[in-house]
């Protein structure tokens, strides 16, 4: 793993929001973006087309700090995918992946 990579945990939140995509055929599009998504923020928070930020009406089960990353832009009912650091070093927690709020 080079330093920016990060491994990704899901809550059960999470995973159902994946499966609700997964399942739904006229979401695909969207899937593919999410997945998109996902990887870079794996691999690097940092990429430009996340557009990821800190996003103030939401905090973790903690109290963490929550940044929203963009999966989509652009597009009616956009994608977006909230979570937190932690809970261990090189880890982030995927929150909520849903249209943009």
């Amino acid at each position: 793993m080079s330093t920016n990579e990060f491994a990704l945990k899901y809550t059960e939140n999470a995973e159902d929001d994946l499966l609700e995509l997964i399942n739904d055929k006229g979401k695909k599009a969207a899937l593919k973006a999410v997945v998109k998504s996902l990887k870079l923020m794996g691999s690097n928070l940092k990429h430009p087309s996340l557009n990821t930020h800190k996003y103030d009406e939401m905090e973790g089960p903690n109290g963490e700090e929550v940044f929203e990353s963009y999966a989509q832009n652009n597009t009616p009912g956009a994608y977006r995918i909230f979570w937190h650091y932690g809970p261990e070093k090189k880890m982030i927690t995927i929150l909520e992946i849903c249209q943009h709020p």
